[in-house]
């Protein structure tokens, strides 16, 4: 099975802990980071997909994606 995630935090060191932190636990960058301005919070917002193959796993729409 192949998983997606897409990754948000601030514009601040806690996205590029989130992003290390993934890509630690087996998680592949996917595209490019964005890079947003949130007019509600009055902040920038940063992005980032990732995927990961999960070999003899079958999908199924409860999974937890991010225990993968």
């Amino acid at each position: 099975m192949k998983v997606y995630r897409f990754l948000t935090a601030p514009d601040d060191a806690s996205f590029c802990h989130k992003v290390t932190l993934a890509l630690n636990k087996g998680w592949e960058l996917h595209g490019s980071p964005t890079y947003a301005y949130n007019a509600e919070a009055k902040i920038m917002q940063c992005g980032q997909a990732v995927v990961k193959d999960v070999p003899g796993k079958e999908y199924t729409p409860d999974i937890k994606l991010s225990e993968q």
